[in-house]
């Protein structure tokens, strides 16, 4: 059965304004296009226009071959998730376009992937030739389009390799990514020029944490990669990391663990479990909450999960660290009477607080593992993690692949959001940190 990817974009010059579509089909193997399509619309909104190049993509990759599978790739997330039926569709001149759309092929054959605009500039500069042409009273002339110049002669959308590493361990990842950049193509020519892309683009784990879309809206999927290159990973599991509201200890900056007293939210850390249930809410992505067992965080969690309509699963390995003998302590008041446990503890993720409290070491090992087994279990999905201030840091540290004294250089507000994408090779894409803005 034959594959293909459709790229599609649409544009507006006013929403609504003159407008104009841009479609392409390529071969997912050899990045190759296969067909163009293009065309100026008249006056109408983004929308519109976005719609109708899909419209014109898939019927071109149908013309091609009515039985392939089609991976459709387009910056708006709107036509995504309306077209995935993740989304409803309310708006009437959206309703017959979608209705059009999936007539086209049927719908087991076609999926949707939201990439960002900087990895549709193939499609986007169809549609600005195709305003272009209008503007001059003409429509779009194939032989006039130097849209392919934006495609990239290195694109690879071949299947991935099996994932190298854990996911979400950067440097691993980014040795996948090599081999799949480099295996990818299929004259020696074509590898010789993979491997010098991939050398540039990925000498280190933090040439691919660069590379990867830096999108900082924690709902918007992206495909790993720079500018299109690399493997198709699909849709990635994307964890929001959610810290608790405050509690009592919380403005006085005390130690607060799995040991200490289990304390509940405070007035003011119900008043910030609403306000971020409303943000949630707004986004309209979660799709599942998980909570650690903690009494501040199940609290946060349940009024998320009221205001979302779905159930809280509660994970007993997202718990905060043990603090031992330091619990309900401030800084000050540890330093004064463990000043050697605390320093050691500074120094190094494998000493422990005073009195048989849990190391960062062991930590990082117990909230890796929860986070592979709720990777597993929620493939593709978005999840909302109910947790505290040491899982968080501890998973955006993996997936940045930053040393373990990074945990005291990030900044962790209550009921602050993060936001980490996991893709299929094992790269992870740190895509938001300490979020506040629904507190405000």
């Amino acid at each position: 059965m034959p594959r293909f990817v459709v790229e599609a974009d649409g544009g507006s010059r006013g929403n609504p304004g003159p407008a104009g579509y841009g479609a392409v089909v390529l071969d997912p193997a050899t990045g190759e296009t296969l067909a163009e399509r293009a065309e100026y619309i008249g006056v109408a909104t983004n929308n519109v226009a976005e719609y109708k190049g899909l419209i014109a993509g898939l019927a071109a990759a149908r013309e091609l071959a009515s039985d392939a599978q089609i991976l459709v790739r387009m910056d708006s997330k709107l036509v995504v998730e309306q077209m995935s039926g993740r989304w409803k569709i309310k708006h009437p001149d959206m309703k017959p376009l979608a209705a059009e759309a999936a007539r086209i092929l049927p719908r087991a054959q076609v999926t949707y992937e939201w990439i960002p605009r900087e990895q549709n500039k193939h499609a986007d500069r169809l549609a600005n030739e195709a305003m272009d042409a209008g503007k001059r009273g003409k429509q779009w002339e194939p032989s006039a389009s130097t849209a392919a110049l934006d495609h990239g002669a290195a694109r690879a959308l071949a299947t991935p390799p099996a994932p190298v590493g854990p996911p979400g361990d950067a440097a691993k990842g980014a040795a996948a990514v090599r081999a799949a950049l480099v295996t990818a193509s299929a004259s020696a020519a074509k590898a010789t020029a993979a491997q010098e892309l991939a050398d540039t683009l990925f000498a280190d784990a933090e040439a691919l944490t660069e590379a990867i879309e830096p999108c900082l809206d924690a709902d918007a999927p992206a495909v790993a990669g720079s500018h299109g290159w690399g493997p198709d990973m699909g849709a990635p599991a994307t964890f929001v990391l959610l810290r608790h509201g405050e509690t009592a200890l919380t403005p006085q900056k005390r130690f607060s663990g799995s040991g200490g007293s289990d304390p509940e939210l405070s007035p003011a850390g119900l008043r910030q479990a609403a306000a971020v249930a409303e943000a949630l809410a707004a986004r309209g992505t979660v799709q599942t909450i998980i909570s650690s067992p903690l009494r501040r965080c199940r609290e946060t969690a349940q009024a998320v999960a009221d205001r979302l309509g779905l159930t809280v699963t509660v994970e007993e390995g997202l718990r905060e660290v043990d603090f031992g003998a330091w619990e309900g302590l401030t800084f000050a008041e540890v330093q004064q009477r463990f000043p050697g446990d605390l320093q050691a503890w500074l120094d190094s993720p494998k000493a422990a607080p005073t009195g048989g409290g849990e190391s960062f070491l062991s930590a990082t090992r117990r909230i890796s593992a929860t986070r592979d087994r709720l990777l597993s279990a929620h493939a593709g999905r978005t999840v909302l993690l109910v947790t505290h201030v040491t899982p968080v840091k501890i998973l955006v540290r993996l997936a940045l692949g930053a040393p373990p004294e990074a945990l005291f250089r990030m900044e962790l507000s209550a009921a602050s959001l993060s936001a980490v994408a996991y893709y299929a090779d094992g790269n992870a894409s740190v895509r938001l940190l300490n979020d506040t803005s629904h507190l405000r």
